[in-house]
């Protein structure tokens, strides 16, 4: 039996039922049919008979990075994406770089930032002692370096180098000299910012710190109880025709200086200790940082404040030489104003209280009108400690039982402001727009620039604490009206004024060239002239040989008439206090409107206040 059949190999194939052929003989058969089976060429279905169905390789949808798998479609975009990032940021870094580039150059600085920086070397040229290599005035050297080192100094004083000359001579008054520090500390911690921005914070540290530093050597600063101080160094008494050689009578430089200056103390002066104090004590909130000078500066401020509450009595009394240059009126207002000052630096609740009591805020002059009511001075604290009092109510809200004083003081500020405003007549002006805060009498500007200061950072305080003005009676006005008034009073200080002159020396191309300083007014040659040698000095006509930059002259009289001549010190001489708040005013107004004051810095040392329950009200009587 057969069957027939295709060979799949590509023969006929037979299958016999009784095939006799031998094992051998078949293998040798398949040999050869595989053999001629190899060396044909295979199509397609009989590769897939042989080989079985083949299995088709799919792309893999991951990539296996090592650390992380991520889609292959994300990895590919990723890798794109980056390439051609890579090629654009080359592309555009050398058409950047073979463009011309056209520099935009910072604007220039306003003038009240270039007036501030020359306002500030006024008191590098009023440095007294060992002056520092840095102090960048090439007419000034060291100077006094005897003082305090004669007979009849106290034990507790080692030495009074240092410190600041008070104006054209070399006498150093210390009532408006810490007066001007504690100004200069004030401006400092409301606008930090402002002087960094200005580039002159250490600058005016440094002014601050040259103060304090000679505030400390004039009383026993270690101790916590002391029964004197020192009041001035320097004298100058030329009253019943005195020709004796001193700070006034003599013309001479600082550097040349050979008689005798008298150590001046006092025993009962509480005013010049409280103001003393509040110099320490706000000096303290600006040195915050270095926390071993700042204790040292409100233990000092703490001797001094209870030696003017322990030791009553006025500094300068009839007959002294303080009583003819700067006469105190009372201490009542130093008491306001340096227990507010002591309660910023401490946090001490007892300050606090103390400034808020009604008693003292009368004896002070808060209740009462009269010509000089709300003009701030190196004799007059008052309106400047309600500001300060008032930027506590705003902020801070301390409530019972200090609300009611404290609502006054801020009502009393908003009139004092009401005042400096011209649609009221509280102030005449000159024609050329001069507020006459001392009505006419001679030096005006230290009044302006002081009222300046306080409606520029009054202002501030309304816009800081979301208030959009005040209220003048029934009559509303913003805030902005007070920087208003501000600006025409120190634009008209650095020269818009009918005279187009610049009060403050080196700024502007004219300003007073016969300032009444005696260093500024002799040249540096070598030549040491006596007391009496140097009156040609004083006397001569010619502008003087060294330029006291930044000094803002006493100003213009109330017909906008000034004479610049070096005798005539009404006109020509430039102060201390002065220019503390001439400085203050400059720094509120410059730079960027938008950088307002530092809020939180002058609570630094204030805890949390937790206003006391006012008591119930009495039980009611049928």
């Amino acid at each position: 039996m057969s069957m027939y059949g295709r060979d799949p190999w590509g023969g006929p194939l037979e299958i016999h039922g009784t095939d006799s052929a031998t094992d051998d003989d078949r293998s040798r058969n398949l040999q050869d049919l595989d053999r001629a089976a190899l060396s044909r060429q295979l199509d397609e279905t009989q590769q897939s008979w042989l080989l079985g169905p083949t299995e088709i390789k799919k792309k893999k949808k991951y990539v296996d990075l090592g650390c992380i798998i991520v889609s292959r479609k994300i990895f590919l975009w990723t890798v794109g994406t980056i390439a051609v990032a890579a090629f654009l940021t080359g592309f555009i870094t050398l058409i950047v770089k073979t463009v011309p580039r056209h520099h935009h150059k910072a604007p220039p600085p306003d003038n009240y930032t270039l007036a501030l920086r020359k306002a500030l070397m006024f008191f590098n040229a009023q440095r007294s002692g060992k002056l520092p290599k840095h102090n960048n005035v090439s007419w000034r050297g060291n100077s006094c370096l005897q003082d305090g080192k004669g007979t009849g100094v106290p034990a507790a004083i080692k030495d009074l180098v240092g410190g600041y000359y008070d104006a054209g001579d070399a006498i150093k008054f210390h009532f408006p000299q810490s007066f001007a520090l504690t100004m200069l500390s004030w401006s400092v911690i409301e606008y930090s910012a402002k002087y960094e921005a200005a580039g002159e914070l250490a600058h005016v540290k440094d002014i601050i710190k040259w103060g304090t530093d000679y505030l400390l050597k004039t009383f026993n600063s270690t101790a916590d109880t002391i029964d004197t101080l020192v009041a001035q160094v320097g004298s100058g008494d030329t009253s019943a025709g005195s020709t004796t050689p001193n700070d006034h009578y003599c013309w001479t430089r600082p550097e040349d200086i050979d008689y005798d200056r008298p150590v001046i103390e006092c025993s009962s002066c509480s005013d010049l200790a409280a103001e003393m104090a509040a110099a320490l004590a706000s000096a303290s909130i600006v040195f915050k940082d270095n926390k071993a000078y700042s204790q040292k500066l409100v233990h000092g401020a703490t001797t001094l404040f209870k030696f003017s509450r322990d030791r009553r009595g006025r500094y300068s009394p009839r007959g002294t030489e303080a009583s003819t240059f700067y006469n105190s009126t009372s201490y009542w207002d130093e008491f306001v104003w340096g227990g507010t000052w002591m309660y910023f630096a401490t946090g001490n609740s007892s300050y606090l209280k103390l400034a808020t009591t009604p008693g003292i805020a009368k004896h002070a002059g808060a209740f009462w009108g009269g010509p000089d009511y709300g003009v701030m001075s190196w004799d007059n604290k008052l309106p400047g400690a309600q500001v300060l009092l008032s930027r506590l109510r705003l902020f801070l809200s301390p409530g019972y039982p200090y609300e009611e004083i404290l609502s006054t003081f801020h009502n009393q500020t908003r009139i004092v402001m009401c005042s400096f405003l011209p649609v009221f007549t509280s102030f005449n002006r000159t024609k050329g727009g001069l507020i006459q805060l001392n009505h006419g009498r001679p030096q005006p500007l230290q009044y302006v620039v002081q009222a300046a200061f306080l409606a520029t950072v009054f202002s501030d305080y309304l816009e800081a604490s979301d208030a959009p003005g005040w209220n003048c009676g029934p009559n509303f006005f913003s805030a902005d009206v007070l920087r208003d008034f501000a600006r025409t009073q120190i634009n008209y200080i650095l020269g818009k004024n009918p005279r187009k002159m610049s009060y403050v020396v080196g700024f502007g191309n004219h300003y007073p060239k016969h300032v009444h300083h005696r260093a500024a007014s002799i040249p540096k040659n070598h030549v040491k002239y006596s007391c009496k040698g140097g009156w040609k000095w004083r006397d001569t006509s010619k502008a003087n040989p060294n330029t006291i930059v930044g000094a803002m002259a006493a100003g213009p009289d109330k017909f906008d008439g000034f004479r610049d001549v070096r005798t005539n010190y009404n006109y020509t001489e430039p102060t201390l206090a002065g220019n503390a708040g001439l400085v203050a005013a400059l720094v509120a107004l410059s730079g960027d409107k938008s950088i307002g004051i530092d809020k939180n810095t002058i609570f630094s040392a204030v805890p949390p206040m937790y206003p006391t329950a006012p008591p119930p009200p009495a039980p009611w009587k049928p």
